[in-house]
């Protein structure tokens, strides 16, 4: 599957939230090639008390939002993929009070803030939409708390596998049954507060309950109803069902 993200498959994310005539999505394409970086894989993004320069687009790769506690352990408190921007009001920072790391190869663009004001300023409907996406990112912090509190081991890595997925369906990343998974097991240990060694087991009884089919770099659920059932999974945190129809273009 082509993992390679553009200005299109940017509108088709912020579709989810409004509908986007054609000069919006011009507007996005705009964002999306403004200033393209390319990291390599456990390198940095932005870190930990820098100064931030530019709102961070998620092209293609997939990075994470973490922190390193003094004892050298590391926390996740999210998975970027492509389509994911990275704090839209970063400008009023004066450091960053966490690290983006990339956890694959990532390209993404550095939108400067002249330009998202720009863009926010001349095109209403993106700047509702991205405000809308920024919304779901807090509902999804606020459901990864209650997977670190509340759910079980083998809650939460169903849980975090049925987002994920839905999150790369989203953007036409999942291709029927399966999507990419680059994710270590010492990834999906550190954004679920579990050793690798009880992430190992808790997704061996996934598979041994054919719930989920690992293959490389590539996660195949067969029956998603029944890995959501598991799970105690409701989507409705996502926000995936157009909630804002209202924002709809005219022009389309």
């Amino acid at each position: 599957m082509d993992n390679l993200f553009d200005g299109e498959l940017f509108a088709r994310k912020l579709s989810q939230f409004t509908r986007l005539g054609p000069t919006d999505r011009q507007a996005l394409t705009m964002l999306s090639g403004d200033r393209v970086r390319r990291v390599r894989a456990r390198d940095d993004l932005i870190r930990e008390n820098e100064r931030p320069t530019g709102v961070k687009l998620m092209l293609s790769g997939w990075a994470s939002r973490y922190k390193i506690i003094e004892d050298g352990r590391r926390q996740i408190m999210a998975f970027l993929v492509p389509g994911d921007i990275c704090d839209l009001n970063v400008f009023i920072l004066r450091d960053m009070d966490h690290s983006v790391g990339a956890l694959t190869t990532v390209t993404f663009a550095d939108i400067a803030r002249e330009t998202i004001e720009f863009v926010m300023d001349e095109f209403p409907r993106v700047a509702q939409a991205l405000l809308w996406d920024q919304l779901v990112a807090h509902s999804i912090q606020r459901e990864w708390t209650i997977n670190l509190g509340r759910r079980s081991a083998f809650e939460r890595i169903a849980h975090l596998l049925c987002e994920l997925f839905l999150r790369l369906r989203g953007v036409g990343l999942a291709d029927g049954q399966s999507c990419g998974m680059p994710l270590t097991q010492a990834d999906l240990a550190d954004a679920t507060g579990l050793s690798a060694v009880h992430v190992n087991r808790t997704l061996q009884e996934l598979r041994s309950q054919n719930l989920i089919v690992l293959r490389g770099r590539e996660l195949v659920v067969p029956d998603f109803e029944a890995l959501q059932q598991v799970a105690g999974f409701n989507r409705n945190y996502l926000h995936l069902d157009r909630e804002g129809r209202h924002l709809d273009a005219n022009d389309v």
